[in-house]
């Protein structure tokens, strides 16, 4: 299931991004600026080049220097300057609402995307159901080798059975608008390159009364061999989804999970997995530290600054002060999370995501930091076994 490790990873990937978008939005501001005094070669009159140059100069000073005050402290009296610098802070201060609530919004649709690809892989057993009976079809009018037919085995499966009559299964497909349609030679590949050579198959194509427990250990080994292993619907999915790589373990987590949940005795009402055990608080979590983690960037950028003396924070790598940020913010905000278990997971993520040495720095800055919040009182922690957050 999703777990809080692989939220943060996406609310830091949607911060990664949206850090990187707010860099090109400022360029752009520039080339606003550039674009209003570039010369009208279309224009009656010869235009001043010299002018428009120097205007265009001016009016990039204002900006960068509101980029960096947030203000305008100039005596510039040229009302064409004052409008187009104005217009660049609106285009620019625009372009990062658009950008905070898209990358937002993203992060959302990437996490609910993992459970898609979660019941669209259970959807592909229903997918190669359709592909015997197809089989069936054929062979009612023609010739079919004996190996072929006798995969009508594989529909009185009642592990199977249980799988495609479940209710919620069938609910959530519904209410997700998910299917296969538009991806059939997928599933054809998966019939009859994997299915139908799979030597487990054949075995148990052989067995003349199988009991539920061989039903069972089969329908596990379909998805973990056949299914899972199928390098077409991984590309796929991996097309689909640029973090498939990661979000893989989570779907596969979810898929063995939910199969070995067919018992015998289970009916046809039997509630699957759900995205977490609590999918509303989660999402909560992961958008308030997405928005709080940007919204007090420049408190965080200054403590950051200040924790790391003789050394240039602008030389920090980016990711490395997005992780720092991230977790200054969850020890702020969340107070119900112990101070050492974000410290854990940050610098966990850093070694998976960021540089080589991010470990040792994300680790020492924050284990100051932490201490130095709470011995203030900046940090304050309560709920059931926080009495030791040191």
């Amino acid at each position: 299931m999703l777990n809080r490790r692989i939220l943060r990873i996406k609310a830091m990937q949607a911060i990664y991004a949206y850090v990187q978008a707010e860099g090109s939005d400022y360029q752009l501001a520039l080339d606003l600026i550039a674009d209003r005094f570039a010369p009208d070669l279309m224009a009656a009159e010869v235009q001043d080049r010299k002018k428009l140059e120097g205007q265009k100069q001016i009016a990039s000073l204002m900006f960068k220097e509101w980029y960096k005050t947030r203000q305008f402290d100039t005596e510039e009296k040229d009302r064409e300057i004052l409008d187009v610098a104005q217009a660049a802070v609106n285009f620019y201060q625009n372009s990062l609402k658009k950008d905070l609530k898209y990358f937002g919004a993203q992060m959302i649709s990437a996490a609910e995307e993992i459970y898609d690809r979660y019941l669209l892989t259970l959807l592909v057993a229903q997918e190669l159901v359709h592909q015997i009976e197809g089989e069936e079809q054929k062979a009612a009018t023609r010739f079919t080798e004996r190996k072929d037919v006798n995969l009508r085995k594989l529909l009185d499966n009642k592990a199977l059975q249980k799988l495609l009559g479940n209710k919620f299964l069938e609910q959530r497909v519904i209410r997700r608008n998910l299917s296969w349609a538009g991806e059939q030679q997928v599933i054809q590949n998966i019939y009859k390159n994997n299915l139908k050579k799979d030597e487990e198959v054949q075995a148990y194509l052989e067995i003349l009364e199988p009991n539920y427990e061989q039903d069972h250990e089969l329908l596990r080994h379909i998805f973990k061999n056949v299914i899972f292993k199928d390098e077409n619907l991984q590309a796929l999915f991996e097309e689909k989804d640029l973090n498939w790589v990661e979000n893989r373990s989570v779907v596969k987590n979810l898929v063995n999970k939910s199969i070995k949940m067919l018992e015998e005795s289970t009916d046809e009402n039997l509630a699957l997995l759900d995205l977490s055990a609590s999918w509303d608080d989660d999402k909560a979590f992961f958008e308030e530290l997405y928005h709080e983690t940007l919204r007090e960037d420049e408190k965080y950028e200054a403590m950051i600054s200040d924790s790391v003396q003789n050394w240039d924070v602008e030389r920090v790598a980016q990711l490395d002060k997005i992780i720092l940020k991230m977790a200054l913010c969850e020890m702020h905000t969340f107070r119900s999370i112990p101070v050492k278990v974000s410290i854990n997971e940050y610098i966990d993520i850093s070694k998976v995501y960021s540089t080589p040495k991010s470990k040792q720095f994300v680790n020492g800055v924050l284990d100051k930091l932490s201490q130095e919040l709470m011995a203030s009182g900046a940090i304050r922690k309560s709920g059931r076994g926080l009495l030791d957050n040191k």
